[in-house]
């Protein structure tokens, strides 16, 4: 006799959030819905087909996605992979990007190009990953890019109308009303969009509201029926401790501790989330600057990642900054640098395959770490975990463990005796070796590890530190966990959401019966 045919799973819901315009909170609502979904029991994914971002993720495996797909992958409380984010850009000059194809380097292609060449090529990718999420999952909450209204760019759309009509989902889209005229964005919006992606609009969600809300009422009464799309949620801001998908929303600082730290803000600067557990910490303020009379006297001044390490370079020499941090490191002042911030610290920057800069050439650094960097086309993204073993960092940083993640293409060494910040552990058949670089009054140091601030114990006694050079005592009290910080934060969004959102109506739109509680995990 055959056998039996197994039984083949129908694929998942789909549900899209679109925004009127960049920065209206997509990612954010995106990674609340994820929660919501999963804590009613639902086996949910993330998906974002193109996603353009400096601030990334690495998987599990090594492969680099836009960093909000990776949180709403831990909003929904699964591993992250790179079928969600197939195609990430990361911007490294003024119109051209590194193209990364389901978490690897594909090529550097200039604006034009990666529309007219790449996007069609590209498309048949974007499919298959969001045909195996819908085999994996029960339920697909999908986020555009942008806005859906470029009329410049919908022919060539790959992120926004295009996806949900692939994956027939219904599109609810985002306004932010803290910006204002959130009104006539909706239905400029619409009027903009074909009679058919018009159609897919299914609800409209008011972001970021401040205020009483009865007083908002007549107009979304009229925008109902001006448009005949409904209002599902108007949803208070809330500042919560969320990793953003870009520097855009970056503020100029938080904090009002007696610690004061500052941060540069580079023009390419990515991973500024590595400053975020800071924020977690009472007695720290950060100040983001871009210029040296802003610079001042700081407890620290901390280097972040970049894309593109030798532009930002020749900016902070053109800009005065690198005299000024040089002038505050020879006073005495601590200084740190983060992947590329690291590479800048440096001796020299050579790019011997124009890399960076689009030509051979050599830069010199900061000269703040006996280190030099070279460019190569290989890209290392890894997961990686270790300890601190730089003595210059004093007895309480030593042993102390420390996990995060690299994502560059630059391989540093030392110019003279090796003094490694770090000791990395054996992992994926690779040896251990020793990482970063720290002066020998260990006041400089640098890493490529991102997230070591994540890593409460160094957090902490490395600000417990500038805490004695202020004639402070240590802080005394309970140090706070990034992970369960973030858990805590996607509860509390989950709520929020819950309460201001219309669920019965989201259900209905996905064909799903609504479960008469949530099931938390």
């Amino acid at each position: 006799m055959p056998k039996p045919e197994a039984a083949v799973s129908p694929p998942a819901r789909c549900i899209m959030l679109q925004g009127t315009a960049s920065n209206v909170g997509k990612s954010w609502l995106a990674t609340g819905f994820c929660r919501v979904l999963a804590q009613d029991g639902w086996r949910v994914v993330p998906f974002k087909s193109q996603n353009m971002a400096l601030n990334s993720y690495v998987t599990m495996d090594g492969g680099e996605i836009g960093r909000a797909q990776g949180v709403q992958a831990e909003a929904a409380g699964v591993i992250a992979t790179v079928d969600m984010n197939p195609i990430l850009l990361k911007p490294c000059g003024p119109a051209s990007a590194q193209v990364i194809l389901r978490g690897k380097p594909l090529t550097d292609a200039g604006a034009r190009e990666y529309r007219e060449r790449l996007i069609p090529e590209l498309l048949g990718t974007v499919k298959e990953s969001l045909d195996r999420l819908r085999q994996e999952a029960e339920v697909v909450v999908m986020e555009g890019a942008g806005s859906p209204a470029e009329i410049n760019l919908k022919d060539r759309d790959i992120a926004n109308m295009r996806i949900a009509a692939l994956a027939d989902a219904p599109v609810l889209l985002v306004g932010d009303i803290d910006r204002g005229g959130v009104f006539a964005s909706f239905v400029g919006t619409l009027e903009l969009l074909t009679p058919e992606e018009r159609r897919r609009v299914k609800g409209f969600l008011i972001n970021k509201f401040r205020g009483d809300p009865s007083l908002l009422e007549p107009g979304l009464k009229w925008l109902e029926a001006r448009t005949g799309v409904p209002v599902i949620g108007v949803v208070p801001w809330e500042d919560l401790p969320i990793d953003g998908e870009d520097s855009l929303a970056l503020p100029g600082g938080f904090g009002d501790g007696p610690l004061e730290i500052v941060a540069i803000r580079l023009p390419h600067l990515s991973n500024y989330t590595d400053l975020d557990p800071l924020r977690l910490e009472p007695d720290v303020r950060i100040r983001w600057v871009e210029r040296p009379e802003a610079l001042g006297d700081p407890d620290a001044v901390i280097l972040p990642g970049t894309k593109n390490s030798i532009g930002d370079l020749v900016w902070l020499r053109d800009r005065g900054l690198a005299a000024a941090i040089g002038d505050f490191a020879a006073r005495g002042g601590r200084v740190v640098g983060l992947c590329g911030g690291y590479q800048m610290l440096g001796i020299r920057l050579m790019d011997p395959e124009g890399i960076e800069g689009g030509r051979p050439g050599e830069v010199p650094g900061l000269g703040l770490l006996p280190t030099e960097t070279a460019f190569f086309p290989a890209k290392r993204v890894v997961r990686r975990a270790g300890r601190v073993t730089a003595e210059e960092l004093g007895p309480d940083l030593q042993g102390v463990p420390v996990e995060g993640y690299e994502i560059h293409m630059g391989r540093t060494s030392w110019c003279d005796e090796p003094r490694s910040l770090l000791l990395i552990e054996p992992a994926g058949g690779e040896e251990g070796y020793p990482e970063g670089a720290v002066s020998l009054d260990g006041k400089v140091w640098g890493t490529y590890v991102h997230g070591i601030f994540d890593s409460w114990a160094f957090r902490r006694r490395w600000l417990d530190g500038l805490r004695r050079e202020k004639g402070l005592p240590p802080l005394e009290g309970r140090v706070r966990d990034m992970y369960a910080v973030r858990e805590e934060a996607f509860d509390r969004l989950a709520a929020l959401l819950r309460q201001h959102v219309d669920w019965e109506r989201v259900y209905r739109l996905l064909a799903l019966e609504p479960p008469g509680a949530p099931r938390h995990r």
